[in-house]
């Protein structure tokens, strides 16, 4: 319990309150106070000690979760001493935002907000053919996106000029509230809406960048694509995103790669595809065709007696492989066509050809075929 002493101006042991050591983490300062706190809130324990004693645990609490103010105990001080109605020992409010940062996992860092934060990442679509996602390219791009404002250097500030104490919060960055609640009377703190939580105003904004020290504008870079990358693949450069806010670290910048429909080839990850129709006698006898490649034209043999839906495999003749040597393979899926139309010297040929072979096939389709003369015999006929 509080004594005389202590109002005196003699710096209490935070630490023995909270029952922890002096090299404690936030975690075992964090636990040690929901333990005391759970065991003496006045819901709880009515008793008057227990009170006085909430009341110590919730103002060591807020030296300790507090780097500054515990820094500034570890040097011999009491920071709690002199704070008035914002947490001092003996003072009938209780720091509703440590109740709610011990129990709920809410805390925040105190204080007032940076000015200069890290800028956000860009992406960027990218189309390219399939020569230029097999074998990579240099491609040139053009980026909408935040960079330093050269007259203000990212201050935002005009020149000579420099940002000022809040009038209103004092610098904090942040206003307090004192309400009624089921706890007695609480302090909740808000960020101060008249310098948006910086704690400083900028009176003299810069003119270029109106006081955010980032302006907009556009960039050509050069983007080096790799061989083998695919549709939907991205690219990461970085730092070449948005710069932030008060001129604060670029975030990266991704170009994500939109591979154009090629007119012969589709592509299975690394390997190419494309379909050619043959005769139907090249089919049979056997032919030579040339096959138009990424990497020019090449001939390939096509055996006689190859059957519709049979496929070639060309090696080596697909897309790069994005991680290790070598390269896909290049299959063709061969249509071999029938003719539809035949001429009377055509059609005997023909017959003559099936004659030879006994596959009268046009003879049975003269006739009706199988199945007409399965519809005959149970006809009767």
């Amino acid at each position: 319990m509080s004594g005389p002493s202590d109002r005196a101006g003699v710096a209490k042991d935070y630490y023995g309150i909270l029952g922890v050591n002096k090299d404690a983490g936030p975690d075992d300062i964090k636990r040690a106070y929901r333990r005391l706190a759970r065991e003496l809130h006045p819901d709880v324990n009515p008793d008057p000690v227990a009170q006085e004693r909430f009341k110590e645990i919730n103002a060591a609490y807020e030296v300790l979760s507090d780097p500054r103010k515990r820094e500034m105990f570890d040097l011999g001080g009491d920071p709690m001493q002199g704070a008035g109605a914002g947490g001092a020992a003996g003072s009938p409010f209780v720091d509703f935002q440590n109740i709610m940062d011990a129990f709920f996992g809410t805390s925040q860092a105190r204080g007032p907000r940076p000015r200069t934060r890290p800028g956000a990442d860009a992406i960027l679509r990218l189309e390219l053919d399939l020569d230029e996602t097999a074998f990579g390219v240099e491609a040139p791009i053009t980026v909408d996106t935040a960079v330093l404002c050269t007259t203000c250097g990212g201050a935002g500030t005009a020149a000579g000029t420099h940002p000022a104490t809040c009038d209103i919060c004092g610098g904090r960055g942040e206003v307090q509230a004192v309400q009624r609640t089921f706890l007695g009377q609480v302090i909740s703190a808000r960020p101060c809406a008249a310098c948006q939580g910086f704690g400083t105003v900028i009176p003299h904004p810069c003119a270029t960048c109106g006081g955010d020290g980032r302006v907009r504008t556009r960039r050509s870079l050069t983007v080096k694509i790799p061989a083998g990358v695919e549709d939907g693949m991205r690219i990461r450069l970085a730092q070449q995103g948005e710069v932030g806010p008060g001129g604060g670290p670029a975030g990266d910048l991704y170009v994500e790669i939109a591979e154009r429909p090629h007119d012969v080839f589709s592509r299975k990850g690394d390997d190419l595809h494309c379909r050619v129709t043959v005769p139907m006698t090249a089919a049979a006898l056997g032919t030579r065709l040339t096959i138009k490649t990424l990497d020019g034209e090449e001939a390939v043999e096509v055996r006689s007696g190859t059957q519709p839906g049979a496929t070639l495999r060309i090696r080596e003749r697909g897309v790069q492989h994005l991680r290790g040597a070598g390269r896909g393979d290049l299959f063709v899926h061969l249509d071999v066509r029938t003719p539809t139309k035949l001429t009377a010297d055509e059609e005997r040929i023909l017959r003559e050809f099936a004659r030879a072979r006994g596959e009268e096939v046009a003879e049975l389709s003269k006739h009706g075929g199988f199945f007409s003369r399965v519809r005959d015999a149970f006809n009767g006929h």
